[in-house]
Formats: structure tokens, C-alpha cells, sequence
């Protein structure tokens, strides 16, 4: 359960750093200090709400074939620039900083795994 947490604490801070440097239209304005600590929210969002809510929508999951799972994903970094107004994201950059956040945390849960 740590192991899992950590993992998802540093891929959100590291799917979030790669963002912010990488990607037309997402500015943070803040610290560093102040970007590792919306990381880390973001990882603990991935590692405690969204199983919830991957469990209270699996129908909707079922039916839609995942896809509501990546709406989810959306709709936690969106929570994020909500909480944080350092961070800003301008045209597709909110669907960009989900697919890499996304990205981010697939090694990396293998690697928990023993699967890499």
C-alpha cells in the first residue's frame, strides 16, 4: 500500500514536472518547492480517489469500454488546477498533461509489480 502510494506520488510529480516543461500551454508560475507539492497531490488524488471513483463508475466503465477511466484521470489534473492557481493550462494542454501523467504511471506501477 506505501510502495503503491510512493509510486504515485512520484509519477505525478514527475507526469506534472514533464508538463509543465514540455508542453505548449501549461504554465506554472510557482515554486519548485510549490510544483513538487502539487505533485504530490496529484499522486495521492491517483492513489486514493480514483480507485473510489473507478469503483463507484464501473458500470459506466463497463459500458463505455474505459474510456470514462481517462475522463476520470482528466478530471483529477483539472481538480489540481483548481486547487492551485500558480498552475494554468490554455487550449489542450489539460488532455496533453492527463496522457502523460497517464504514461508516467504505467512503468512505474509494472516496476511495483515485478512486471519490468
Amino acid at each position: 500500500m506505501i510502495q503503491t502510494l510512493l509510486l504515485h506520488i512520484l509519477a505525478g510529480i514527475a507526469g506534472l514536472w514533464i508538463s509543465v516543461r514540455f508542453v505548449e500551454g501549461v504554465e506554472f508560475s510557482g515554486s519548485p518547492a510549490l510544483l513538487l507539492l502539487s505533485g504530490l497531490i496529484l499522486g495521492i488524488l491517483n492513489a486514493i480517489v480514483k480507485p473510489l471513483l473507478n469503483l463507484i463508475t464501473s458500470p459506466i466503465r463497463i459500458l463505455t469500454l474505459g474510456l470514462s477511466g481517462f475522463i476520470i484521470n482528466l478530471l483529477l489534473v483539472w481538480a489540481l488546477d483548481l486547487l492551485f492557481p500558480e498552475l494554468q493550462f490554455a487550449g489542450f494542454a489539460l488532455l496533453w498533461t492527463t496522457l502523460i501523467v497517464w504514461a508516467t504511471t504505467i512503468p512505474l506501477s509494472l516496476l511495483s509489480r515485478g512486471r519490468i
